[in-house]
Formats: structure tokens, sequence, C-alpha cells
């Protein structure tokens, strides 16, 4: 657990030590640096698509406004929301720019020096599913565990496939273990709340809905004008 506290009350050690007692005692550093531990086996990287994605360019310029403002919002101020476990789920049609608006967030969490994973629900559904294959280097506690213990959480496509009650179960498990421990979640979805829940179920997303702040993200496909302008 190398690195400077970003607290400046410890060595980077994780712990404050005491000279004349020789006592030492956890640091405020030593749970974010526990919870990056963890999450060295998560997917932790921007994708290259996303890497330059920022507030002052396109095609976050070209938003709404009121659509960007909580976004930003919250970026600025990640350490904060994800200390009160707050999230954002971002809703919205296919091409309009929700997995760029959660990008950025993932993108000033990881600056902020917060653990964060991010996967595709299918991605990290397949994840599980080889935990039970022979030689897999996770159990499938310790990566339901990784998965919980993230500061940040970042679920994309959710309900883009059709769900196993296996598949269910285990999302269900997921986010509700964050809920328990009041951890943050950003999610990305093609459905509004009424289908999500016919797609992943109502108990999920009850969860969902206390959990993060709704974001609706409407306009047309932007992928669909690139391809045309091109």
């Amino acid at each position: 657990m190398s690195g400077p506290c970003p607290y400046e009350m410890c060595d980077g050690s994780g712990f404050v030590v005491d000279a004349e007692t020789k006592t030492a005692r956890d640091c405020r550093c030593r749970p974010e640096r526990i919870g990056r531990a963890r999450a060295r086996a998560l997917s932790a990287v921007i994708p290259r698509r996303y890497r330059d994605v920022a507030f002052d360019r396109a095609p976050v310029v070209d938003m709404d406004p009121v659509i960007v403002r909580p976004v930003r919002r919250f970026a600025d101020n990640v350490s904060d929301q994800l200390d009160a476990g707050e999230g954002l789920r971002f809703t919205g049609d296919v091409g309009t720019g929700k997995t760029t608006l959660a990008m950025l967030v993932s993108k000033a969490a990881l600056e902020a020096g917060r653990s964060v994973a991010i996967y595709s629900l299918p991605r990290l559904l397949t994840e599980l599913r080889r935990t039970f294959d022979e030689g897999s280097r996770h159990t499938h506690v310790g990566l339901l565990d990784r998965l919980v213990a993230v500061d940040l959480l970042h679920l994309d496509d959710l309900g883009a496939e059709n769900t196993t009650a296996w598949a269910l179960e285990e999302l269900y498990s997921i986010i509700n273990s964050r809920y328990e421990q009041q951890r943050s979640l950003i999610v990305t979805t093609n459905l509004e709340p009424d289908l999500l829940a016919e797609q992943i179920g109502p108990r999920t997303v009850s969860r969902l809905n206390e959990m993060c702040l709704d974001v609706p993200v409407y306009g047309h496909d932007r992928r669909t004008e690139r391809f045309s302008a091109a």
C-alpha cells in the first residue's frame, strides 16, 4: 500500500505512528488504500475511446447544460460523493452520451485516488461465470467481495441482455451489498425504470432508485450522426 498520504497524516504506510508512546493507529487514508488493493484485480482502466473525455470538449460541450450540470457537480466533489455513498443513473436512448458522462465521473474518481471498477453488465457476468472454471485466479466469493469493496462500481448497459435467474441473483447480490455498505454506483441503461424492473427485477431497481440520482440523457443518436457525416 504505497503512495503518499492524501491527507498528509502518515508516511504512506496507512498508519500514524506516535513516537513517544511507540503506538500506531489507522490513518484516515487506510480504508482507501485497502480498497485500492482489493480492486487491483478488477477492471479499473478507462477504455481508450474515453480517455480524453472532458467537460470542455465535444461531445460534452454540445450537450444540454441541464443534463451536464449534475454530472459536473458530482465529479467536482467526487470524494465527498463517494464517502456519502451517492451515485448516478444515466437513462436514455442509444448514442445520446450516457457512457461518456459516466466515464467522466469514473475518471474523476480515479484522478482523486479512489478505487474504481468499470464493467459492462455482460462482461461482468462473464467474469463471474469464469470463477467457476478450473484454475480460475479468483474465487466466486472473492470477486464478489472486491466488487462490493471498491469505492465506485461503474456498470454500463444495465438491462442490455436477456438474463438468467442466476444472473439476476448475482446482480441483485452485488447491488444490494453495495446498498447495505453505502458504496457508490454509476450505471447507464437504455431502459426507463419500469422496463428496467421487468428486465432485472423490481428488487434491484428499488435499490438503484434509492442509491442513484437519475440523470435522463435525451437527444439524437450521436454515433449515427457521426457516421452519416462521414
